[in-house]
């Protein structure tokens, strides 16, 4: 089912040239990076790339949204909280795909209500809800 906003909040811009192997600024200029592909993949590296810029959008992202939930549930997120995200990149039958695994750093909050906010969480998140359906993605309590 295709997601339709009734409302934008905001709307990111960025404009990339040269792919993978190039440069990406966003409108405000705030982020302008140069791209090369890793060399796992064949590339120079030295560069950051696509996966590690979703890996951080996603991360952060999904942070968001706990805290999010943990307010709305009254609940203290601590200071440290933390989310590691991995992105992987690989072959599939139409070309290329990716998968995730988020790692989710609650300390000192209690298992149970900790596992909670993290379920919830992964239903409020934008990144979540874009990849849901379309992508493994592995949420893990560490």
């Amino acid at each position: 089912m295709t997601t339709v906003l009734n409302k934008v909040l905001y709307t990111a811009k960025a404009h990339t040239t040269g792919g993978r192997d190039g440069r990406s600024v966003t409108d405000d200029g705030l982020l302008d990076v140069r791209l090369a592909p890793p060399k796992a993949l064949g590339g120079a590296g030295g560069a950051t790339n696509p996966e590690q810029l979703f890996a951080a959008g996603y991360s952060a992202c999904y942070l968001s949204a706990l805290k999010h939930v943990a307010g709305m549930k009254k609940v203290s997120i601590p200071a440290d909280a933390a989310v590691d995200a991995e992105v992987d990149i690989g072959p599939i039958a139409q070309g290329f795909g990716l998968s995730v695994r988020l790692a989710v750093s609650l300390p000192g909050l209690d298992r149970a209500v900790a596992q909670e906010l993290v379920d919830t969480a992964h239903q409020v998140c934008p990144y979540s809800n874009a990849t849901r359906g379309n992508i493994a993605v592995d949420l893990r309590l560490v």
